[in-house]
């Protein structure tokens, strides 16, 4: 059954019309879903009538925005900023698994660095590292045994509102001026700026770890991106006759 149009890092008491109007239709067909007979239950909620999810609530930063921001957590003096944007920008993960990382969740797999991320439902994954973010979290962790990566200034573990108060600040250092910041923007960065860089729809899917490849175009679409909209492909094809 595709995702539900939710966005899990915000609390549920502003979640927004769209969100609320989609469990409503929802649950009014579910019945017809039962009634289908369809061996598929996404095909059955369509042959019920069931909408699908609307395009994302959240956008993400442009590309030269994110690198201002990574480039202000790379130069922040709190060693806990690197490794927070990175993580969320750069593996995609959720603000709940960032904060849930410990150390003895690191190690190697078929001579990749990985981290081994605790996702929704409890399903672990293991995440390949590149260098950039290696570096990023070998600064957070600074030789310490054990405990979480993300940590607070007074040294116990980060959570989502310390994590926002950081990123609040990391946005205000790379001038980066927007209505509001918080985690979930960097992980819809992380696939947008994935689709951008020409990545198959699929791969990135798998890498978000979208159970439903609508999942991960509902993040694109929010945008309405102009950049590589395919009139332009197509004006290049034709354009001898142009």
């Amino acid at each position: 059954m595709r995702d539900a149009p939710f966005d899990l890092d915000r609390p549920a008491d502003i979640a927004s019309a769209a969100t609320r109007a989609w469990h409503a239709t929802y649950s009014s067909r579910f019945p017809a879903f039962l009634k289908c007979g369809h061996p598929s239950p996404e095909r059955s909620l369509e042959k019920a009538g069931t909408p699908f999810p609307p395009e994302s609530p959240t956008l993400g930063l442009s590309h030269l925005r994110f690198e201002a921001v990574l480039t202000a957590a790379r130069l922040s003096g709190n060693v806990n900023d690197f490794a927070l944007v990175a993580m969320l920008g750069l593996l995609g993960l959720r603000i709940f698994e960032a904060c849930g990382a410990n150390i003895g969740d690191l190690g190697e797999e078929h001579g990749h660095r990985v981290l081994r991320v605790r996702g929704k439902g409890g399903k672990v994954v293991l995440t390949p590292l590149p260098p950039a973010v290696q570096r990023a979290i070998e600064r957070a962790v600074a030789g310490r045994p054990e405990g979480p990566i993300l940590r607070t200034v007074r040294g116990t573990r980060m959570d989502r509102h310390a994590a926002t108060r950081r990123l609040k600040r990391l946005a205000v250092d790379a001038d980066v001026r927007l209505p509001r910041m918080h985690p979930h923007m960097l992980r819809h960065t992380f696939v947008t700026t994935m689709l951008d860089a020409g990545v198959d729809v699929r791969d990135v899917q798998i890498a978000a770890r979208h159970a439903d490849p609508r999942t991960t175009m509902r993040y694109d679409r929010a945008r309405k991106n102009l950049d590589r909209h395919p009139n332009y492909i197509l004006a290049a094809y034709v354009a001898s006759g142009t």
